[in-house]
């Protein structure tokens, strides 16, 4: 079953951009197997970070590996389907690092794209296969391999900010709408441009 997500909100980019805070969640929306398979709507994760006055996009997207592209560019090519989740709402995890967050995705700039760990995270939904599989939670059964974009920012979260957003399960097995559902982020709106 899908769980359904909260009714876009359309802000202009040019509105919205000094409300983006460092580290906030960044969730494409876009039908397909990623989306389908999570039970949800959105089928990329990212983060925002702030440099010298620049709003960018820090992610690991396919074909591309681990960047960081302006926020505006992105805003363009996808009008209407990047949702900005807050990070953290009203302090609830007051051990959260906000910086060291966003550091730990920009530092992955230049890493492969992890289709392995998208492959493996893939087949436990597979129904036979999850019968005699139980989803992992343990974040300690850490593999070498890169990462995918969801399973990049829960590492984030969880390494470069010191809190799990999804503390039940591990991050090779986090998807976008896992992330959506996490009460670690708040939607606040969807960012459109004229």
């Amino acid at each position: 079953m899908t769980v359904p997500s909260p009714e876009p909100r359309c802000v202009l980019y040019d509105d919205a951009r000094e409300r983006i805070a460092e580290g906030d969640l960044l969730l494409f929306r876009r039908r397909g197997l990623i989306s389908i398979a999570g039970r949800g709507v959105h089928s990329h994760a990212a983060k925002a970070a702030w440099w010298d006055g620049d709003l960018f996009c820090v992610e690991i997207r396919e074909w591309y590996g681990g960047r960081a592209v302006t926020l505006s560019s992105q805003v363009h090519r996808y009008p209407g389907r990047i949702d900005v989740f807050e990070t953290n709402p009203d302090g609830r995890w007051p051990g959260y690092d906000r910086a060291g967050a966003a550091r730990f995705m920009r530092r992955l700039a230049g890493c492969d794209y992890g289709w392995w760990n998208l492959t493996a995270a893939a087949l436990v939904h597979l129904p036979w296969l999850r019968l005699v599989v139980r989803a992992n939670v343990n974040d300690r059964n850490f593999n070498r391999r890169p990462p995918f974009c969801s399973q990049a920012v829960a590492m984030a979260e969880r390494i470069g900010g010191r809190v799990d957003p999804v503390p039940q399960l591990a991050d090779r097995l986090t998807e976008p709408a896992d992330l959506a559902r996490s009460p670690f982020y708040r939607y606040r709106f969807t960012l459109s441009h004229p």
